[in-house]
Protein backbone atom coordinates (compact mmCIF):
# COMPACT_ATOMS: atom_id res chain seq x y z
CA UNK A 1 0.00 0.00 0.00
CA UNK A 2 1.25 3.44 -0.90
CA UNK A 3 1.25 6.45 1.91
CA UNK A 4 -0.87 9.51 -0.01
CA UNK A 5 0.58 12.80 -0.21
CA UNK A 6 -1.11 15.68 1.20
CA UNK A 7 -3.57 17.55 -0.89
CA UNK A 8 -2.96 21.17 -1.70
CA UNK A 9 -5.35 24.11 -1.95
CA UNK A 10 -5.21 24.32 -5.69
CA UNK A 11 -5.42 20.46 -6.03
CA UNK A 12 -8.22 20.65 -3.26
CA UNK A 13 -10.27 23.13 -5.73
CA UNK A 14 -9.51 21.45 -9.04
CA UNK A 15 -11.22 18.03 -7.09
CA UNK A 16 -14.00 20.16 -5.99
CA UNK A 17 -14.29 21.66 -9.57
CA UNK A 18 -15.35 18.25 -10.97
CA UNK A 19 -17.00 16.90 -8.72
CA UNK A 20 -19.68 19.23 -8.41
CA UNK A 21 -19.89 19.81 -12.14
CA UNK A 22 -20.60 16.23 -13.15
CA UNK A 23 -22.65 15.80 -9.40
CA UNK A 24 -24.14 19.24 -9.11
CA UNK A 25 -22.51 19.44 -5.19
CA UNK A 26 -19.56 19.32 -3.39
CA UNK A 27 -18.45 16.49 -1.11
CA UNK A 28 -21.56 15.69 0.57
CA UNK A 29 -21.88 12.91 3.09
CA UNK A 30 -25.68 13.12 2.21
CA UNK A 31 -25.20 11.75 -1.03
CA UNK A 32 -25.20 8.01 -1.74
CA UNK A 33 -22.78 8.12 -4.39
CA UNK A 34 -20.27 10.18 -2.27
CA UNK A 35 -20.73 7.80 0.20
CA UNK A 36 -19.57 4.92 -2.03
CA UNK A 37 -17.26 6.41 -3.47
CA UNK A 38 -15.80 7.08 -0.19
CA UNK A 39 -15.23 3.67 0.69
CA UNK A 40 -11.74 3.17 -0.72
CA UNK A 41 -10.00 4.88 -3.43
CA UNK A 42 -10.61 2.46 -6.02
CA UNK A 43 -14.71 3.33 -5.51
CA UNK A 44 -13.65 7.03 -5.70
CA UNK A 45 -12.26 6.40 -8.93
CA UNK A 46 -15.04 4.53 -10.57
CA UNK A 47 -16.68 7.24 -9.34
CA UNK A 48 -15.05 10.02 -10.41
CA UNK A 49 -14.17 9.44 -14.13
CA UNK A 50 -14.85 13.25 -14.65
CA UNK A 51 -11.66 13.86 -12.76
CA UNK A 52 -9.11 11.54 -14.66
CA UNK A 53 -10.11 13.63 -18.31
CA UNK A 54 -9.87 16.77 -16.26
CA UNK A 55 -6.25 15.63 -15.02
CA UNK A 56 -5.73 14.42 -19.10
CA UNK A 57 -6.82 17.68 -20.34
CA UNK A 58 -4.56 19.35 -17.94
CA UNK A 59 -1.61 17.56 -18.66
CA UNK A 60 -1.68 16.16 -15.11
CA UNK A 61 -1.12 12.45 -16.52
CA UNK A 62 2.08 12.38 -18.83
CA UNK A 63 1.29 10.24 -22.02
CA UNK A 64 3.78 9.31 -24.55
CA UNK A 65 3.29 11.56 -27.51
CA UNK A 66 3.31 8.81 -30.07
CA UNK A 67 0.02 7.41 -28.61
CA UNK A 68 -1.46 10.35 -29.86
CA UNK A 69 -1.08 9.67 -33.11
CA UNK A 70 -3.01 6.43 -33.18
CA UNK A 71 -6.30 6.42 -35.38
CA UNK A 72 -9.46 7.05 -33.46
CA UNK A 73 -11.17 4.26 -32.27
CA UNK A 74 -14.36 3.46 -30.00
CA UNK A 75 -12.96 3.38 -26.13
CA UNK A 76 -15.30 2.53 -23.34
CA UNK A 77 -14.30 5.69 -21.15
CA UNK A 78 -14.44 4.33 -17.95
CA UNK A 79 -12.30 1.18 -18.54
CA UNK A 80 -11.44 -0.60 -15.29
CA UNK A 81 -11.31 -3.90 -14.07
CA UNK A 82 -14.57 -4.01 -12.68
CA UNK A 83 -16.21 -3.12 -15.88
CA UNK A 84 -15.48 -6.61 -17.14
CA UNK A 85 -16.88 -9.49 -16.75
CA UNK A 86 -19.10 -12.77 -18.23
CA UNK A 87 -21.88 -11.87 -19.98
CA UNK A 88 -24.30 -13.34 -22.36
CA UNK A 89 -24.15 -12.15 -25.99
CA UNK A 90 -26.83 -10.61 -27.33
CA UNK A 91 -28.55 -9.59 -23.77
CA UNK A 92 -31.24 -11.31 -22.23
CA UNK A 93 -31.75 -12.90 -26.44
CA UNK A 94 -28.68 -15.10 -26.13
CA UNK A 95 -26.81 -17.45 -24.76
CA UNK A 96 -23.39 -17.70 -25.86
CA UNK A 97 -21.30 -16.91 -22.78
CA UNK A 98 -18.44 -14.67 -22.90
CA UNK A 99 -16.21 -12.64 -20.78
CA UNK A 100 -15.67 -9.07 -22.44
CA UNK A 101 -15.82 -5.35 -21.35
CA UNK A 102 -19.77 -4.95 -19.82
CA UNK A 103 -20.05 -0.95 -19.60
CA UNK A 104 -20.28 1.45 -22.50
CA UNK A 105 -21.96 4.78 -20.42
CA UNK A 106 -19.30 6.75 -21.23
CA UNK A 107 -18.31 5.51 -24.55
CA UNK A 108 -17.10 7.83 -27.18
CA UNK A 109 -14.89 8.09 -30.02
CA UNK A 110 -11.49 8.72 -28.52
CA UNK A 111 -8.13 7.80 -27.76
CA UNK A 112 -6.99 4.27 -26.57
CA UNK A 113 -4.69 5.05 -24.13
CA UNK A 114 -7.35 6.33 -22.15
CA UNK A 115 -8.69 3.33 -21.66
CA UNK A 116 -5.41 1.50 -21.40
CA UNK A 117 -4.01 4.08 -18.88
CA UNK A 118 -7.35 3.89 -16.88
CA UNK A 119 -7.21 0.05 -16.47
CA UNK A 120 -3.73 0.10 -15.67
CA UNK A 121 -4.06 2.68 -13.03
CA UNK A 122 -7.44 0.19 -11.84
CA UNK A 123 -5.06 -2.90 -11.49
CA UNK A 124 -3.23 -0.48 -8.82
CA UNK A 125 -5.79 0.74 -6.85
CA UNK A 126 -7.88 -2.82 -6.74
CA UNK A 127 -4.53 -4.09 -5.38
CA UNK A 128 -3.85 -1.48 -2.31
CA UNK A 129 -7.89 -2.06 -1.85
CA UNK A 130 -6.98 -6.26 -0.86
CA UNK A 131 -4.10 -4.85 0.90
CA UNK A 132 -6.29 -2.80 2.77
CA UNK A 133 -8.89 -5.57 3.47
CA UNK A 134 -6.10 -7.48 4.93
CA UNK A 135 -4.29 -4.95 6.95
CA UNK A 136 -7.90 -3.85 8.43
CA UNK A 137 -7.73 -0.63 6.98
CA UNK A 138 -10.66 -0.79 4.70
CA UNK A 139 -14.09 -2.76 5.48
CA UNK A 140 -15.57 -5.69 3.59
CA UNK A 141 -18.81 -6.97 4.24
CA UNK A 142 -18.03 -10.67 3.91
CA UNK A 143 -14.92 -9.72 6.19
CA UNK A 144 -12.26 -11.35 4.31
CA UNK A 145 -9.44 -9.78 5.95
CA UNK A 146 -7.97 -13.52 6.27
CA UNK A 147 -6.57 -13.48 2.62
CA UNK A 148 -3.56 -13.02 1.66
CA UNK A 149 -3.43 -9.64 -0.74
CA UNK A 150 -1.41 -9.73 -4.41
CA UNK A 151 1.49 -7.73 -3.67
CA UNK A 152 3.13 -4.83 -5.67
CA UNK A 153 5.25 -7.10 -7.23
CA UNK A 154 2.19 -9.12 -8.73
CA UNK A 155 0.64 -5.74 -9.61
CA UNK A 156 3.38 -5.02 -11.88
CA UNK A 157 3.38 -8.50 -13.74
CA UNK A 158 -0.59 -8.20 -13.82
CA UNK A 159 0.36 -4.66 -15.89
CA UNK A 160 2.66 -6.21 -18.21
CA UNK A 161 0.87 -9.09 -19.09
CA UNK A 162 -2.16 -6.78 -19.53
CA UNK A 163 -0.34 -4.67 -22.34
CA UNK A 164 1.57 -8.18 -23.76
CA UNK A 165 -2.00 -9.34 -24.37
CA UNK A 166 -3.68 -6.23 -25.66
CA UNK A 167 0.05 -5.92 -28.20
CA UNK A 168 -0.30 -9.64 -29.13
CA UNK A 169 -4.28 -9.61 -29.59
CA UNK A 170 -3.48 -6.10 -32.15
CA UNK A 171 -0.75 -7.73 -33.91
CA UNK A 172 -2.92 -11.49 -34.28
CA UNK A 173 -6.18 -9.28 -35.98
CA UNK A 174 -3.72 -7.30 -38.53
CA UNK A 175 -1.92 -10.59 -39.65
CA UNK A 176 -5.35 -12.44 -39.60
CA UNK A 177 -3.91 -14.94 -37.40
CA UNK A 178 -7.07 -13.65 -35.29
CA UNK A 179 -10.77 -13.29 -36.98
CA UNK A 180 -12.33 -10.31 -35.98
CA UNK A 181 -15.39 -11.77 -34.65
CA UNK A 182 -13.58 -13.42 -32.11
CA UNK A 183 -14.07 -13.51 -28.40
CA UNK A 184 -13.04 -15.48 -25.08
CA UNK A 185 -15.45 -17.56 -24.79
CA UNK A 186 -14.24 -20.39 -22.71
CA UNK A 187 -11.56 -20.42 -19.35
CA UNK A 188 -9.97 -23.12 -19.18
CA UNK A 189 -11.15 -25.78 -15.65
CA UNK A 190 -8.21 -24.93 -13.14
CA UNK A 191 -8.32 -21.58 -13.83
CA UNK A 192 -8.79 -18.80 -11.18
CA UNK A 193 -11.86 -17.82 -13.31
CA UNK A 194 -13.36 -20.85 -14.83
CA UNK A 195 -15.83 -20.80 -11.18
CA UNK A 196 -16.81 -17.65 -12.59
CA UNK A 197 -17.51 -18.57 -16.21
CA UNK A 198 -19.66 -22.14 -15.32
CA UNK A 199 -21.52 -19.14 -12.95
CA UNK A 200 -22.56 -17.32 -15.63
CA UNK A 201 -23.33 -20.68 -17.91
CA UNK A 202 -25.46 -21.82 -15.34
CA UNK A 203 -27.59 -18.51 -15.02
CA UNK A 204 -27.90 -17.92 -18.85
CA UNK A 205 -31.40 -19.32 -20.30
CA UNK A 206 -30.17 -22.54 -21.11
CA UNK A 207 -28.58 -23.03 -17.91
CA UNK A 208 -29.57 -25.08 -14.84
CA UNK A 209 -29.67 -21.91 -12.76
CA UNK A 210 -31.86 -20.38 -14.89
CA UNK A 211 -35.26 -20.20 -13.17
CA UNK A 212 -33.14 -19.86 -9.57
CA UNK A 213 -30.24 -17.60 -9.97
CA UNK A 214 -30.53 -15.16 -13.20
CA UNK A 215 -30.95 -12.06 -12.82
CA UNK A 216 -34.25 -12.28 -14.00
CA UNK A 217 -35.21 -15.38 -11.63
CA UNK A 218 -33.45 -12.61 -8.65
CA UNK A 219 -35.93 -10.05 -9.52
CA UNK A 220 -39.07 -11.09 -10.22
CA UNK A 221 -41.83 -13.84 -8.17
CA UNK A 222 -44.93 -15.08 -9.13
CA UNK A 223 -48.11 -12.65 -7.39
CA UNK A 224 -51.70 -13.81 -7.55
CA UNK A 225 -51.95 -12.03 -10.53
CA UNK A 226 -49.14 -12.91 -12.62
CA UNK A 227 -45.46 -12.39 -12.91
CA UNK A 228 -44.08 -9.26 -11.50
CA UNK A 229 -40.46 -7.59 -9.72
CA UNK A 230 -40.10 -7.74 -6.19
CA UNK A 231 -40.48 -4.62 -4.77
CA UNK A 232 -39.93 -2.19 -1.62
CA UNK A 233 -36.27 -3.90 -1.52
CA UNK A 234 -32.88 -2.05 -1.84
CA UNK A 235 -33.19 -2.68 -5.40
CA UNK A 236 -36.68 -2.10 -6.64
CA UNK A 237 -39.08 0.96 -5.68
CA UNK A 238 -42.62 1.12 -6.60
CA UNK A 239 -44.32 3.50 -9.06
CA UNK A 240 -46.86 5.73 -8.16
CA UNK A 241 -49.98 4.79 -10.73
CA UNK A 242 -50.21 7.80 -12.87
CA UNK A 243 -46.03 8.08 -13.24
CA UNK A 244 -45.96 4.30 -13.87
CA UNK A 245 -48.85 5.09 -16.63
CA UNK A 246 -46.75 7.66 -18.20
CA UNK A 247 -43.47 5.99 -18.14
CA UNK A 248 -45.11 2.74 -19.48
CA UNK A 249 -46.80 4.92 -22.51
CA UNK A 250 -43.33 6.78 -23.14
CA UNK A 251 -41.40 3.64 -23.38
CA UNK A 252 -43.68 0.64 -24.97
CA UNK A 253 -42.70 1.54 -28.31
CA UNK A 254 -38.71 0.51 -28.03
CA UNK A 255 -39.87 -3.00 -26.15
CA UNK A 256 -40.20 -6.42 -27.85
CA UNK A 257 -43.48 -7.44 -25.96
CA UNK A 258 -45.83 -6.74 -23.04
CA UNK A 259 -44.97 -4.25 -20.47
CA UNK A 260 -45.66 -7.09 -17.34
CA UNK A 261 -44.65 -4.48 -14.47
CA UNK A 262 -42.07 -1.83 -13.85
CA UNK A 263 -39.95 -0.58 -10.76
CA UNK A 264 -37.36 2.19 -10.20
CA UNK A 265 -34.01 0.71 -10.05
CA UNK A 266 -31.85 1.75 -6.50
CA UNK A 267 -28.45 3.06 -6.27
CA UNK A 268 -27.17 1.13 -9.24
CA UNK A 269 -23.22 1.32 -10.12
CA UNK A 270 -21.04 3.85 -8.76
CA UNK A 271 -20.56 6.83 -10.99
CA UNK A 272 -24.09 7.08 -12.09
CA UNK A 273 -25.93 6.04 -9.25
CA UNK A 274 -27.48 9.46 -9.23
CA UNK A 275 -29.15 8.76 -12.46
CA UNK A 276 -32.50 7.92 -13.41
CA UNK A 277 -33.11 3.95 -13.96
CA UNK A 278 -35.77 2.23 -14.33
CA UNK A 279 -36.56 -1.70 -14.93
CA UNK A 280 -39.09 -2.99 -17.43
CA UNK A 281 -40.52 -6.67 -17.08
CA UNK A 282 -41.13 -7.84 -20.56
CA UNK A 283 -42.82 -10.89 -21.64
CA UNK A 284 -46.53 -12.29 -22.34
CA UNK A 285 -49.29 -10.86 -20.82
CA UNK A 286 -50.94 -12.49 -17.75
CA UNK A 287 -52.33 -14.25 -16.88
CA UNK A 288 -49.07 -16.78 -16.56
CA UNK A 289 -48.00 -20.22 -15.99
CA UNK A 290 -44.57 -21.94 -15.42
CA UNK A 291 -44.03 -21.53 -18.82
CA UNK A 292 -44.59 -17.17 -18.98
CA UNK A 293 -41.20 -17.18 -17.03
CA UNK A 294 -38.54 -18.23 -19.63
CA UNK A 295 -40.48 -16.13 -22.07
CA UNK A 296 -39.51 -12.60 -19.79
CA UNK A 297 -36.54 -10.82 -19.92
CA UNK A 298 -35.82 -7.30 -18.05
CA UNK A 299 -35.25 -3.80 -20.13
CA UNK A 300 -33.59 -1.24 -18.15
CA UNK A 301 -34.55 2.28 -19.32
CA UNK A 302 -31.36 4.80 -17.87
CA UNK A 303 -31.15 8.29 -17.98
CA UNK A 304 -27.61 8.38 -19.81
CA UNK A 305 -25.57 12.11 -18.96
CA UNK A 306 -22.87 13.09 -21.20
CA UNK A 307 -19.97 10.62 -21.17
CA UNK A 308 -16.95 11.54 -19.37
CA UNK A 309 -13.86 12.29 -21.50
CA UNK A 310 -16.43 14.55 -23.76
CA UNK A 311 -16.69 17.98 -21.52
CA UNK A 312 -13.02 18.15 -22.42
CA UNK A 313 -12.41 16.08 -25.69
CA UNK A 314 -16.20 16.54 -27.47
CA UNK A 315 -13.83 17.79 -30.55
CA UNK A 316 -11.72 14.81 -31.81
CA UNK A 317 -14.97 13.65 -33.52
CA UNK A 318 -18.09 14.68 -35.10
CA UNK A 319 -19.56 11.80 -33.71
CA UNK A 320 -19.32 12.80 -30.32
CA UNK A 321 -21.77 15.10 -30.94
CA UNK A 322 -24.51 12.63 -30.80
CA UNK A 323 -26.59 12.40 -27.93
CA UNK A 324 -25.55 10.67 -24.84
CA UNK A 325 -27.97 7.78 -25.48
CA UNK A 326 -27.58 7.87 -29.16
CA UNK A 327 -23.52 7.96 -28.58
CA UNK A 328 -24.01 4.92 -26.12
CA UNK A 329 -25.80 2.72 -28.14
CA UNK A 330 -23.30 3.30 -31.27
CA UNK A 331 -20.36 2.60 -29.25
CA UNK A 332 -21.36 -0.34 -27.56
CA UNK A 333 -22.45 -2.10 -31.00
CA UNK A 334 -19.14 -0.90 -32.71
CA UNK A 335 -17.34 -2.66 -29.53
CA UNK A 336 -19.54 -5.93 -29.20
CA UNK A 337 -19.28 -8.90 -31.26
CA UNK A 338 -22.84 -9.54 -31.11
CA UNK A 339 -24.77 -6.75 -29.22
CA UNK A 340 -27.99 -6.88 -27.28
CA UNK A 341 -30.24 -7.38 -30.04
CA UNK A 342 -32.56 -4.63 -27.51
CA UNK A 343 -30.36 -1.51 -27.56
CA UNK A 344 -31.97 1.59 -28.37
CA UNK A 345 -32.38 5.12 -27.10
CA UNK A 346 -35.14 7.84 -26.31
CA UNK A 347 -35.95 11.06 -25.20
CA UNK A 348 -38.72 11.35 -22.25
CA UNK A 349 -38.93 14.89 -20.38
CA UNK A 350 -36.26 16.18 -22.45
CA UNK A 351 -33.78 14.13 -20.87
CA UNK A 352 -32.12 11.26 -22.75
CA UNK A 353 -32.48 7.92 -22.24
CA UNK A 354 -30.52 4.47 -22.92
CA UNK A 355 -32.84 1.55 -23.63
CA UNK A 356 -31.43 -1.92 -23.25
CA UNK A 357 -31.77 -5.81 -22.56
CA UNK A 358 -30.55 -6.49 -18.80
CA UNK A 359 -28.25 -9.97 -19.45
CA UNK A 360 -29.52 -12.99 -17.77
CA UNK A 361 -26.08 -13.91 -16.50
CA UNK A 362 -23.87 -11.48 -15.63
CA UNK A 363 -21.06 -12.13 -13.40
CA UNK A 364 -19.00 -9.04 -12.88
CA UNK A 365 -15.37 -9.17 -11.36
CA UNK A 366 -15.02 -7.58 -7.96
CA UNK A 367 -11.64 -6.42 -6.92
CA UNK A 368 -11.04 -9.05 -3.58
CA UNK A 369 -12.67 -11.83 -6.31
CA UNK A 370 -8.90 -11.59 -8.38
CA UNK A 371 -6.48 -9.68 -5.75
CA UNK A 372 -7.29 -11.63 -2.38
CA UNK A 373 -6.23 -15.39 -1.72
CA UNK A 374 -3.86 -17.89 -2.95
CA UNK A 375 -5.05 -18.71 -5.93
CA UNK A 376 -4.71 -14.95 -7.26
CA UNK A 377 -1.19 -14.61 -6.07
CA UNK A 378 -0.32 -17.96 -7.69
CA UNK A 379 -1.56 -16.70 -11.04
CA UNK A 380 -5.48 -15.96 -10.76
CA UNK A 381 -4.58 -11.81 -11.12
CA UNK A 382 -2.32 -12.12 -14.04
CA UNK A 383 -4.44 -14.50 -15.71
CA UNK A 384 -7.52 -11.66 -15.60
CA UNK A 385 -5.40 -9.02 -16.46
CA UNK A 386 -4.60 -10.61 -19.45
CA UNK A 387 -8.02 -11.21 -20.83
CA UNK A 388 -8.96 -7.60 -20.03
CA UNK A 389 -6.02 -6.96 -22.21
CA UNK A 390 -7.19 -9.40 -25.49
CA UNK A 391 -10.87 -8.70 -25.19
CA UNK A 392 -10.03 -4.59 -24.87
CA UNK A 393 -7.53 -4.71 -27.93
CA UNK A 394 -10.56 -6.73 -29.77
CA UNK A 395 -13.01 -3.85 -28.72
CA UNK A 396 -10.84 -0.90 -29.91
CA UNK A 397 -9.99 -2.95 -33.37
CA UNK A 398 -13.96 -3.47 -34.10
CA UNK A 399 -15.00 0.25 -34.24
CA UNK A 400 -12.96 0.17 -37.74
CA UNK A 401 -14.13 -3.05 -39.46
CA UNK A 402 -12.64 -2.01 -43.02
CA UNK A 403 -9.21 -2.03 -42.09
CA UNK A 404 -6.97 -2.75 -39.98
CA UNK A 405 -4.53 0.23 -39.63
CA UNK A 406 -5.67 0.93 -35.97
CA UNK A 407 -4.53 -2.48 -35.03
CA UNK A 408 -1.45 -2.80 -37.12
CA UNK A 409 -0.10 1.07 -35.71
CA UNK A 410 -1.14 0.35 -32.32
CA UNK A 411 1.15 -2.88 -31.84
CA UNK A 412 4.18 -1.24 -32.82
CA UNK A 413 3.65 2.28 -30.48
CA UNK A 414 2.21 0.45 -27.12
CA UNK A 415 4.77 -1.80 -28.27
CA UNK A 416 7.44 0.79 -27.84
CA UNK A 417 5.93 2.99 -25.21
CA UNK A 418 4.81 0.20 -22.72
CA UNK A 419 6.84 1.27 -19.90
CA UNK A 420 5.85 4.84 -20.17
CA UNK A 421 1.62 3.83 -19.58
CA UNK A 422 2.80 1.67 -16.74
CA UNK A 423 5.09 4.83 -15.17
CA UNK A 424 2.07 7.10 -15.93
CA UNK A 425 -0.44 4.89 -15.09
CA UNK A 426 1.42 4.06 -11.40
CA UNK A 427 1.99 7.77 -10.98
CA UNK A 428 -1.69 8.47 -11.55
CA UNK A 429 -2.30 5.73 -8.82
CA UNK A 430 -0.55 7.34 -6.42
CA UNK A 431 -2.51 11.22 -7.27
CA UNK A 432 -5.78 9.20 -7.13
CA UNK A 433 -4.90 7.86 -3.25
CA UNK A 434 -4.24 11.69 -2.15
CA UNK A 435 -7.07 12.89 -3.67
CA UNK A 436 -9.42 10.10 -2.19
CA UNK A 437 -7.79 11.10 1.28
CA UNK A 438 -8.60 15.20 0.90
CA UNK A 439 -11.95 13.75 -0.39
CA UNK A 440 -12.98 11.41 3.07
CA UNK A 441 -11.94 14.53 5.12
CA UNK A 442 -14.16 16.94 2.80
CA UNK A 443 -17.14 14.45 3.66
CA UNK A 444 -16.38 14.29 7.21
CA UNK A 445 -16.71 18.12 7.72
CA UNK A 446 -20.10 18.38 5.69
Amino acid sequence: MTTPESCSPERAAFITEQIVRTDASTPDAMINKHNKMADNPFSFYRGSAQLFYADLHAGNIKVPTPLHRLPLTCVTGDCHLSNFGFITEEGSHGDNVIFAPNDFDDACVGHAHWDIIRYLCSLILAADYCQGIESGQYLHPKNKADKPAVSQTDVTKAMSLFLEQYIATCQALHTGLLPRDAAVESVPEGAKLHKAFCKAQRRSALGEEFVTKSALAKAIYMADDGLQFIQNTDKFSPLASHHYNEIAAAFAPYMDDEIIDIVVRNNAGTGSVNLERFYFLIGPARPHDEQSFARCHIVEVKQQREAAPLYYFRNLSPINRLNPAHLTARCQRRMQRRPDLLLDEAIWQNKHYLVRSRHHARVSIKPEDIGLGKKNIAGGFDDFAALCGKTLALAHARSDRRSTRYEEQASRVIAANSHALVDSASLYANQVMSDYAWFVGALSEN
